[in-house]
Parts: structure tokens; C-alpha cells; sequence
């Protein structure tokens, strides 16, 4: 069983006569984004307007976001999370600031997602390293490892850490 909003979303018209950035940041702050949000959206923004020649979004379709996109992954080489970010904002773009349905954008080429595997240090790796500290680097450090430690030993046994 699914529970769904029966009633069609409202979308928020922004003032018409208004610049672009400024129907934009009325959409954002309607809806309650973060301002970190709209600043990075706001800056997506900018940098497709600029690819394409300062021209307004209105003039520009599915193609030219394809064309950011891929631009984005190719020559910038930027991740898979930032295209996404870029991506996001220019949907929101159109679909909330400016009441423009996007169809489908097709293929663009997708930034490669990175492979990078964190790096865990065994027990004894922790204590060589912070026996290799000294002063207060090394207060620092087995302060920083007793907090984790501590931490994960407590919720370990079952109960509050430092609680017997």
C-alpha cells in the first residue's frame, strides 16, 4: 500500500519581470533549499549560460544540456557526483524556474565513478604510528583514536560508552 499526494504539486511562479537569478533564488528560497545549495545550483547555472554563449536557457533544449554534460565529464574530467550536482540544478531550472518539461536528454557521457577504497589501519599500524608521534601531536592522536576507539568498544558491548 502506497501512500501518495492525491492533489498535483504547485509549482511557484517567479516574478516574470524579474532577471533570471532573481526569479531563480525566489524559486530556491520558496522551497526552502539550503543556501549552499542554491549557491552551487547558482553556480551550474552560470557555467552552462556561459558554455553557450551567455544565451538564455529558454533558447536552449535536451541538446545543449547534453552537450554541458558531456563537455563536464570529457574535458573537465570532473565526478560522477559533480555532473550529477550539474545535472540536478539544471533540471531544476527548468522544470521549477522556468515551467519548462525536459524530454529525454538521451546519451551524454557519463564521468567515470572513482574507485578509491578507503585506507583502514589494523590496531597495531595505530599504535606504531602513535608511538612515532610525539608531544602533543601524540596527546592529539591517542586522544583522537581513544574517542573511536571508545565509541565503537561501547556499542560494541551493547551499552553507553563509559557506562558500567
Amino acid at each position: 500500500m502506497t501512500f501518495q499526494d492525491e492533489r498535483p504539486k504547485e509549482r511557484f511562479i517567479p516574478n516574470p519581470k524579474a532577471r533570471l537569478g532573481e526569479q531563480f533564488r525566489e524559486v530556491m528560497r520558496f522551497k526552502h533549499y539550503a543556501l549552499r545549495t542554491e549557491q552551487a545550483y547558482w553556480s551550474w547555472i552560470r557555467q552552462y549560460i556561459f558554455f553557450h554563449h551567455k544565451r538564455h536557457p529558454r533558447e536552449l533544449g535536451t541538446a545543449e544540456i547534453q552537450a554541458f554534460l558531456t563537455h563536464l565529464a570529457v574535458e573537465r574530467k570532473v565526478s560522477s557526483s559533480t555532473q550529477n550536482q550539474a545535472l540536478n540544478a539544471l533540471v531544476f531550472l527548468y522544470q521549477e524556474v522556468l515551467g519548462i518539461t525536459l524530454g529525454d536528454f538521451g546519451a551524454f557521457a557519463r564521468a567515470k565513478p572513482s574507485h578509491h577504497l578507503p585506507v583502514v589501519l589494523t590496531r597495531d599500524e595505530v599504535q606504531r604510528l602513535l608511538a612515532a608521534l610525539g608531544g602533543t601531536y601524540q596527546l592529539m592522536g591517542r586522544l583522537l583514536y581513544g574517542v573511536r576507539g571508545g565509541l565503537a568498544a561501547g556499542s560494541q558491548r551493547g551499552g553507553a560508552a563509559g557506562g558500567d
